[in-house]
């Protein structure tokens, strides 16, 4: 849920940065409480499907993966989970058909995308290794969904402002789905991880690392492209360099040492890299909060 509301303020900190005169108040929180319902949509299916296939009953929960435990433990029953799933998702896809009616067809596009995603994510996307792909094109959707509804244009740096969103999210899916390969693999998943367990741990913390690269210099392409600067507007994200490399050191550690799938401090690793996406995307806030600042003062 953090991450989609971190995707929803970079769009809206965007509009203001590019755009101020173009942001309602009004539509930034329609954005929001849209956000919230498909965001929980898809959380919800997600935990009817896992147990409907039993991955939930085999996985070891953590504060970060095997589920909520909601449904293994007896709290809700399957239908209520499913209902709720759905009622979530027609709310969301009410908000949704304001903004096409009032904003366009650009809008529509973008919450059929959604719509299929949330449908098809816990059945089909998952099984065919594409579950990591689609949640990092569903948060680049979000910036930019969210600077289209308040400016009805379509922006460069939105995009790429949405494709760094959407790597945080992606890297913080792969790193969270590790513990659970075993049973996503009986469960006939196939997630990234799953796919990459072939390989051995230096293959996957090579992999990682790549991910982390490619998370700044994307941020630094946006800023680039924002200010033409991005030493000093990057300058809250590089103070989280010594958590990347508490992330890399214990995730290579874990796979030189240990497996097991409760191991602590991989829960810790998994607990750090959700720290790290969500601090990471303050920055870009704060970064273009800079923007703003400036050309206030220079105005």
């Amino acid at each position: 849920m953090a991450a989609s509301a971190i995707a929803v303020s970079c769009g809206l900190a965007l509009t203001v940065c590019l755009n101020p005169l173009e942001f309602s108040v009004l539509n930034a929180i329609l954005i929001y409480l849209g956000v919230f319902c498909l965001h929980s949509s898809v959380d919800l299916l997600n935990d009817y499907f896992d147990f409907k296939r039993g991955i939930d009953l085999r996985t070891k929960k953590t504060k970060f993966s095997g589920g909520t435990g909601v449904l293994p433990e007896g709290l809700l029953s399957p239908t209520r989970v499913y209902l709720a799933g759905i009622v979530f998702l027609l709310i969301g896809l009410m908000i949704g058909g304001f903004f096409v009616f009032s904003k366009g067809y650009i809008i529509g596009l973008i919450l059929l995308f959604a719509a299929i995603s949330i449908l098809l994510y816990s059945t089909k996307l998952v099984n065919l290794g594409l579950g990591e792909l689609f949640v990092g094109i569903k948060g680049m959707l979000i910036v930019v969904g969210t600077y289209y509804v308040q400016t009805s244009m379509l922006a460069v740096e939105a995009a790429v402002l949405g494709a760094v969103v959407g790597l945080l999210s992606s890297t913080v899916l792969y790193v969270n789905s590790i513990p659970d390969i075993k049973p996503d693999r009986e469960g006939g998943r196939r997630t990234l991880a799953i796919l990459l367990d072939r390989y051995g741990g230096k293959e996957k913390l090579y992999f990682l690392t790549g991910l982390f690269v490619l998370i700044y210099f994307t941020a630094a392409i946006f800023f680039m492209q924002l200010a033409n600067d991005f030493t000093i507007l990057l300058l809250p994200a590089i103070f989280l360099l010594p958590l990347v490399v508490k992330i890399l050191g214990g995730f290579k550690n874990y796979f030189n040492e240990s497996n097991d799938v409760g191991d602590l401090d991989y829960v810790k690793i998994m607990g750090n890299t959700v720290l790290f996406s969500r601090l990471f995307g303050i920055a870009l806030i704060l970064g273009i909060t800079f923007v703003i600042l400036f050309r206030l003062n220079t105005t």
